[in-house]
């Protein structure tokens, strides 16, 4: 993988790209806005390259979680306020299929991961105003559809990774794949 003109929003301590991208998640990061908690949050690991319109995104990963809302996946960021992350999060001890959308405010929507599973694709979709989200797992295509949403057309965004451990020590996160098209 090629990671020329990629950048980091919140570099973490800990990551290399020898293999992929290898990323721990320092602790005390989060990616949320306003709602439900009434705190924000803007401190995950965000690892992309900018997009001007119409994009696609796939990250394929595994993660060591450990902790509550323990978290990694795909990310399609406008700012602080309008962005969509998809993935895995670790919740009352199970494996989640997660999708924030956040526009001035999170909205959070989970799926039991059907087991444990070893890896997840995940693909953001962007197309005119609406992004659509899939995922596949254990080396899966993502085919099967989590959320449609809306997201602000026309607008550059950074297209990429992310990945944070709100509560916990921190943990790894191996992307096998990471691409944006």
């Amino acid at each position: 993988m090629s990671f020329d003109a990629w950048k980091w929003i919140n570099e973490p301590r800990d990551w290399d790209t020898e293999d992929g991208l290898r990323v721990v998640a320092d602790p005390d990061t989060d990616l949320w806005q306003k709602a439900h908690y009434g705190y924000s949050f803007d401190t995950a690991h965000m690892f992309g390259r900018q997009i001007e319109g119409d994009a696609r995104v796939t990250a394929t990963f595994s993660a060591r979680y450990a902790d509550q809302y323990d978290q990694a996946g795909a990310i399609l960021r406008i700012d602080e306020e309008n962005w969509i992350k998809a993935g895995v999060e670790f919740v009352d001890g199970a494996h989640q299929l997660s999708v924030v959308v956040t526009r001035g405010f999170s909205d959070w929507s989970v799926t039991a991961a059907p087991g444990v599973p070893a890896l997840v694709t995940v693909d953001l979709e962007r197309s005119g105003d609406a992004v659509t989200v899939r995922y596949g797992l254990d080396g899966a295509e993502p085919v099967h559809m989590l959320r449609l949403a809306y997201f602000p057309p026309g607008v550059p965004a950074i297209a990429g990774a992310m990945c944070a451990a709100p509560r916990g020590a921190g943990f790894e996160t191996r992307f096998t794949h990471l691409s944006v098209s």
